[in-house]
């Protein structure tokens, strides 16, 4: 089964419009057979994430630090404990054919930079996304092509994140 890494919030205060998002990509995931990898919380879009995977009976693997542990979704098909947000990383990407940024905070920024970068350096061999929803991530896309004006990247390098503006977007790629 392949599987496809989530990056999200855990914040509760994030708008349930990212919310209702989430839960139509992972659940359209899901049905298309795919296996989620996620942060594994129940709380924000991580539980809205967590929640969609029960509710369509999909395959949800979840990577918790251990001094996060309060915040686990009980009913993850598969746990995997870490002991730093690093190894969270690594292990949530690890075997996975796609990589997801939903609309989140600095942690999801971390993870969607990071897979960016790794792809740049042929250490990541997925595909890259950000749910643009409702534009969440055009100061993103700016910044990025800033960079490639001063001379910081390459202009090909923008295209390491394909960015979608609705999750029916990307699951046309699945």
């Amino acid at each position: 089964m392949d599987k496809i890494a989530i990056y999200c919030s855990a914040s509760d205060d994030s708008p349930r419009k990212y919310h209702d998002s989430a839960k139509v990509l992972v659940d359209g995931l899901c049905r298309k057979g795919y296996a989620v990898v996620s942060g594994g919380s129940w709380r924000g879009m991580m539980g809205a994430v967590s929640d969609a995977a029960d509710d369509a009976g999909g395959y949800h693997k979840g990577v918790m630090p251990r001094f996060l542990g309060p915040y686990i979704y009980e009913k993850l098909s598969e746990t995997v404990w870490t002991d730093t947000m690093s190894e969270r990383k690594e292990l949530m990407r690890l075997d996975t054919v796609a990589s997801i940024a939903l609309p989140g905070g600095i942690g999801t920024l971390d993870e969607l930079i990071e897979t960016m970068v790794l792809i740049k350096l042929g250490q990541y061999s997925g595909r890259l996304y950000a749910l643009n929803h409702d534009g969440f991530y055009e100061p993103f896309r700016k910044l990025l092509q800033h960079y490639a004006e001063e001379g910081m990247m390459s202009f090909e390098d923008i295209d390491l994140v394909r960015f979608a503006d609705t999750p029916e977007d990307i699951l046309k790629d699945f």
